[in-house]
Parts: structure tokens; sequence; C-alpha cells
């Protein structure tokens, strides 16, 4: 998934106003509007590197002549202390972009490197990683690109890419045979139907309204092995509910296609970045690329 430039800058135009407001009250008292520097991002842990586009253009949006250098390729394995990216220019941009420039690649980083980790994980077996929507409002294509960069691969878009269906329309519509047709006769041929069951009942029952795919959901591991020798090949096969590191492997092992983890996304843990100001100069000495 390509990041689109003017959702992105609006997005960051956002973000900067909210930051900033009418200005940097402490960086436009303390530092001479005349004064370069040169700052380095570094990684404080170890982890896969996502977001540098986003970074860059943050502070782009601030300054387009501020250098954004990148030490490293985006989607990167990197280790504590290894510099991502060396800033050269307004020492005022550098400090009010800061925050907000580390804010998105310590997140999409954290999402990159959870999901590089699952999928190394299950790289013996023919399973895809996928996320979910349980994303930051507002961030969601930032966060699904940040899952692709690590491996992985998007579930849903959104409510208009897909039918999903899911216990509650399925209590509303009376039944999976009845809101699996109501979908068949509603959307595109084009359009794929999930259904999401939660025992081998619900299979049988979406494998016969003509599922394209069924969501195996909060099942264990054995469950979804005889699941997956009901279904038979008739239909995708997707596992979610309860992915963690310690049990995907087991839940690979079940046969399932796809496995999503909402995780990804909900409650990743920010991987460790800062950002450290080194050599100052004034602006008639241009630091040269």
């Amino acid at each position: 998934m390509n990041l689109n430039e003017q959702a992105l800058n609006q997005l960051i135009d956002r973000c900067l106003a909210e930051d900033t407001g009418t200005g940097d009250l402490t960086t436009d008292s303390i530092v001479p509007p005349d004064l370069n520097a040169v700052g380095y991002i570094k990684a404080k842990q170890n982890g896969v590197v996502a977001g540098l586009p986003v970074a860059r253009a943050v502070f782009r949006r601030l300054d387009p002549e501020l250098e954004f250098l990148p030490r490293v390729a985006e989607g990167a394995r990197v280790k504590t202390g290894e510099v991502l990216v060396q800033l050269n220019g307004r020492a005022r941009t550098i400090l009010t972009g800061e925050r907000l420039a580390l804010n998105f690649l310590q997140r999409l980083s954290g999402i990159a490197t959870l999901t590089s980790r699952l999928v190394e994980l299950v790289r013996d077996y023919p399973v895809r990683i996928v996320d979910t929507r349980k994303t930051t409002p507002g961030l969601r294509l930032l966060e699904k690109y940040a899952v692709r960069v690590g491996g992985g691969h998007n579930h849903r878009l959104g409510l208009f890419d897909a039918v999903l269906i899911k216990d509650n329309h399925i209590r509303v519509a009376g039944g999976i045979r009845t809101a699996v047709e109501r979908a068949r006769k509603a959307v595109p041929h084009t359009a794929k139907i999930e259904v999401e069951v939660e025992d081998l009942d619900g299979v049988a029952e979406a494998l016969e309204a003509g599922a394209d795919i069924i969501m195996l959901d909060n099942m264990d591991p054995k469950t979804m092995s005889a699941a997956v020798q009901m279904v038979n090949g008739r239909a995708l096969v997707e596992a979610s509910g309860g992915i963690s590191t310690a049990n995907i492997q087991a839940v690979a092992a079940s046969g399932v296609d796809i496995i999503s983890v909402g995780a990804l996304t909900h409650s990743v843990t920010a991987l460790d970045i800062s950002l450290d100001v080194g050599e100052l100069k004034p602006m008639r000495n241009v630091i040269e690329a």
C-alpha cells in the first residue's frame, strides 16, 4: 500500500495545528531564527523501521529546505543506537517537528516490528498474517501501511470494500443463511462475503450459505483444525481472536489460510526512538548535502 501524498499532508497539517497552535512558544523564545543544526534520529531498541516517509513529510511541511537524509531503508531491521536519519537545517524546524515526527515513527515502527515477529513465527506455514479495523481513528491507512512494511497483509480497509457478517449482523438478520443471501443480492458479484462463526455448526451453516471466507472466532486450535477439514478448500478459513506470540504457531498449524491480529494496531508498543541535536552553525554556513 503506497502512501497518498495529499492525504498524508492533510493529516500532518491537522496534527501540526494541534501541536503548535499559533507557534512553538518554547523554541521560538529560545532558539535564534538564523541558527542551523544537525539532528540525528536514533533507535533506542532493536526493531523494524516504518514511517520514514511520514517523518520526512512532517519536517518538510514545516520547512521545505530542511534536509532529511535517511541512513537506513524503510522496513530495515535496526539495532539499539543505530542512526536512522540525519537532519540538516534550521534548528527551529528540527525542534518544532521533533515530537510529531517521532510519534509517527515510533508507533509505525512498533507495528512493523510486531508484525515482522509474528510473520517470522509462522514462516514455515502457508498462512497470511493480516490486520483488522481496530486501528487508531484517523491513522488507519498509516497503521495498515506499517503492517505491510513489517511483512504482513491488510484485511479490509473499512466497511466499504468487503462484506464481513459478524455475530450482531447474524442476530439481526435471523441467521447466517439469511444474512448471506441478503448480502449476495445487494453487493456486486466481485465482492467477497465473509462470515464470522463461533462453532462447527456455524461453519457448516456458512458453507451451506455459500460464504467465500469463514472466520473462526476465538476457537482453540483443535477446533480450528476440525473446521479446516470440514471446509476442505471450499472457502478460505480465517482465524481471529486471542492471537498472540504464544499461540500463533499452533493456530497456523491448524491449517487456516489467514490469521487476523487486532493487537497489531490496537495495543502495540511503540518502538523507542529519539532525536539528538548535534552541531550548531549560523545560517550563512549552510551544511552541504
